[in-house]
C-alpha cells in the first residue's frame, strides 16, 4: 500500500544481474502448458531478487504485448499463476516479480527500503535484465501504485496499457486498518489447512463465496510448507510500513500520478466487496480517464484473485486491443 512508500530515496546504479532457472524450466521448446522459469537478479544495493517468466505458447499471427505482473504489499508471484497460464495460452509472454522481502527475493535488513521508490528501481532493473522495452502492466494493489509511478517516470509509449487490480488514487482507511491489523502478526501455522482456516475467519466478509478448497488454494499462494510448519513468504518487518498510519495521518496525494496515465489504455478491476477501492473513487477515476474500462469482480473483495474465467477473459480482451 501507500504510507511511507513515497519517501524519496537516492538513485543507485544497477549491479550485475544473474539468471537462475527454476526446477520447472527447460531448454526444450515449451509445451502448450509450460510452467514458468524462475530468474534472479541483483538489486542496486546488492540484494538477490527473484521473479517468474512464462513464455508465450498460444498460436498468434502477430506478437502480443508482454505483460508485467506486480503484486500487492505482502504478496508474491504465485498470485499470478492462474492468470499467467491463461495469458500465455493467448500468446502473451508474462513476467511476475517478487519485491524485496517477499516470495523468493532476499529480505532487506533495513525495513525503510520497503518503499515504492526503492522497489521501483528494482522493477526497472528487472526490465533491463530481461530486455523488455514495451509492455502492459497488471498491478494488484501496491502493484497498481507502481504502475502509476512507472507511467510518470518512463518514456511515452513504453507502457502499452495498465490494468489496476483493486487500487486507485484514493485508498480507504478502513482497508488500511484491516491490513495493518494482520500483516506480520502471525507468520507461522501448523499446516496449510490451519492457515486457510485463519484466512477464512479474517476475510470471509471480503470473499463470502469462496469454498474450503478456495481458501486452501489461497493459503498456498501466501506461504509454503517447511519442516517447521507452514510459513508465510514475506518479511514481517513489512508491518512497520503501516504501523504509524491512522485516521489522522494524511495519505500522499496520488491523483497527480493517476493523471499521468490518462493517455494510456486502462482497465480497472474492482472487487465487489473491496474495502480499499470504493465505488466513488472508481467513478472519479472514470471521470478523469473517460476511456478507462471498469470491471467489477462479483463476490470478491480486496484484491480479486484473478481465478475466474470472466475476469481472465476481460483481461485478455483488453490486452488484445494493444499492439505489441
Amino acid at each position: 500500500m501507500a504510507g511511507q512508500a513515497f519517501a524519496c530515496r537516492p538513485h543507485l546504479p544497477y549491479q550485475d544481474l544473474e539468471m537462475s532457472p527454476s526446477k520447472e524450466s527447460t531448454h526444450d521448446a515449451p509445451p502448450v502448458t509450460a510452467g514458468p522459469t524462475r530468474f534472479t537478479y541483483k538489486s542496486a544495493d546488492g540484494l538477490t531478487l527473484s521473479g517468474e517468466k512464462w513464455e508465450a505458447t498460444g498460436c498468434s499471427e502477430a506478437p502480443k504485448v508482454p505483460v508485467l505482473c506486480l503484486p500487492g504489499l505482502s504478496r508474491n508471484t504465485k498470485d499470478f499463476h492462474a492468470i499467467a497460464r491463461f495469458l500465455q495460452e493467448q500468446g502473451h509472454e508474462v513476467i511476475a516479480l517478487d519485491y524485496r522481502g517477499r516470495g523468493q527475493s532476499e529480505w532487506d535488513p533495513e525495513w525503510h527500503n520497503y518503499a515504492l521508490p526503492i522497489e521501483g528501481q528494482d522493477i526497472d532493473a528487472a526490465l533491463s535484465f530481461l530486455a523488455i522495452e514495451r509492455f502492459a502492466i497488471l498491478g494488484t494493489s501496491r502493484g497498481g501504485l507502481h504502475a502509476m509511478a512507472m507511467a510518470e517516470r518512463m518514456d511515452a509509449g513504453r507502457i502499452a496499457g495498465i490494468i489496476l487490480n483493486d487500487i486507485g488514487p484514493r485508498i480507504e482507511m478502513k482497508g488500511i486498518h484491516r491490513l495493518a491489523a494482520s500483516i506480520g502478526k502471525q507468520m507461522k501455522f501448523l499446516d496449510q489447512a490451519s492457515c486457510a482456516g485463519a484466512l477464512m475467519a479474517g476475510l470471509n466478509t471480503q470473499f463470502p463465496a469462496m469454498s474450503a478448497e478456495d481458501w486452501l488454494r489461497f493459503a498456498g499462494q501466501l506461504g509454503a510448507s517447511t519442516h517447521d510448519g507452514f510459513i508465510l513468504e514475506y518479511d514481517p518487518a513489512l508491518a512497520k510500513t503501516l504501523a504509524m498510519m491512522d485516521d489522522g495521518t494524511p495519505l500522499p496525494d496520488i491523483w497527480p500520478l493517476f493523471g499521468t496515465t490518462t493517455n494510456m489504455p486502462m482497465l480497472i478491476l474492482r472487487g465487489q466487496h473491496s474495502d480499499i477501492l470504493s465505488d466513488d473513487t472508481c467513478g472519479e477515476m472514470k471521470s478523469r480517464h473517460p476511456s478507462a474500462i471498469v470491471h467489477e469482480v462479483s463476490g470478491e473483495g480486496h484484491a480479486p484473485m484473478l481465478w475466474d474465467a470472466t475476469t481472465q477473459e476481460r483481461i485478455a480482451a483488453f490486452l488484445a486491443q494493444l499492439n505489441a
